[in-house]
C-alpha cells in the first residue's frame, strides 16, 4: 500500500442480472492505503454475477466518538453476520 493502511466502507452497486429490473448493492469493507486502492479492493470483493462499480466510499476513522484503528491479524475477514430480521415498531396510535 503507497500510504498508511485506513479502513473505507464501499457502497457497490452491480448491472442488473438477466431477468431483473433493478441494480443489486452491498457493503464492502476494505483496507488500504488510499481511495483508488479502496475501489478496488472492493469491486474485487463482489459477490455478484455482473459486473460491479461504485457508488460511494466513506473512510471509516471514527464512529460514534470512537477513534477506528487497525492492528494487524493473521485472520483475514470476520465471519460473524446476524441476519436477523427486525421489521420497524408500529406507529403509536393516537387516541
Amino acid at each position: 500500500m503507497s500510504d498508511d493502511p485506513r479502513l473505507y466502507a464501499v457502497y457497490l452497486g452491480g448491472d442488473p442480472a438477466p431477468g431483473r429490473l433493478t441494480e443489486d448493492h452491498e457493503v464492502v469493507l476494505v483496507v488500504a492505503g488510499n481511495l483508488a486502492e479502496a475501489r478496488r479492493r472492493a469491486r474485487a470483493k463482489w459477490g455478484g454475477t455482473t459486473r460491479p462499480h461504485v457508488d460511494a466510499v466513506r473512510l471509516v476513522d471514527v464512529v460514534d466518538g470512537f477513534a477506528v484503528t487497525l492492528d494487524p491479524t493473521n485472520r483475514l475477514e470476520s465471519v460473524d453476520v446476524d441476519l436477523t430480521y427486525e421489521p420497524e415498531e408500529s406507529s403509536p396510535t393516537v387516541g
